[in-house]
């Protein structure tokens, strides 16, 4: 069994309040974990309005299978939202 993990920061400079950013977060995260079935929520920040920060899991049978599936979701999640991806952490 092989757990990967992450922590996604986002910069949503649209943002003018926390309704704007809370928009944002919902529609990612409803999509994140539809598409891909991973753990996904807002773990940092909830009060600033322009910073979005998702910490994400998923469990895998091969470290090759978790590591590529991290992947695609990092791409999927830079190139759907409208907030620019600034920083990956990745464990």
């Amino acid at each position: 069994m092989h757990i990967q993990s992450a922590r996604l920061i986002f910069r949503i400079t649209h943002a003018v309040s926390l309704k704007d950013k809370r928009s944002v977060c919902r529609s990612l995260l409803d999509r994140l974990r539809h598409k891909f079935n991973v753990s996904a929520a807002e773990v940092d920040s909830q009060d600033v309005h322009q910073k979005l920060v998702i910490g994400l899991s998923l469990v895998s049978n091969t470290a090759a299978h978790a590591q590529n599936c991290l992947d695609e979701i990092i791409r999927y999640a830079e190139e759907t939202t409208e907030a620019e991806l600034v920083e990956v952490e990745i464990w």
